[in-house]
């Protein structure tokens, strides 16, 4: 099977005991124990959605809607240019 290469913005997040790898790129994610074992999840999973849209014959369809912008006969996903945190204002809640 051809493979193809390209990176991906992952970000990965602490939530109570479990890690949570998330791309924007996919809008995909999955949670694992540890770190290590997040990113492999996110991996496999990325592999899975993958396989599937080419399956499906998708593709271009799957990724267009993500953002993604064929370069050159080549698929560029979107990527994060900043990231900071926030301040905002809302009503109060208990």
């Amino acid at each position: 099977m051809n493979k193809i290469q390209f990176s991906l913005p992952v970000i990965v997040m602490k939530e109570a005991n479990s890690f949570v790898a998330y791309s924007p790129a996919l809008d995909l994610s999955t949670a694992a124990e540890t770190f290590d074992k997040a990113k492999a999840a996110f991996e496999e999973a990325v592999s899975i959605f993958f396989e599937e849209i080419v399956d499906k014959g998708t593709v271009n369809e799957a990724l267009e809607e993500l953002g993604w912008q064929k370069v050159n006969k080549e698929y560029v996903p979107p990527m994060i240019v900043g990231q900071q945190n926030e301040s905002f204002s809302v009503p109060a809640f208990q």
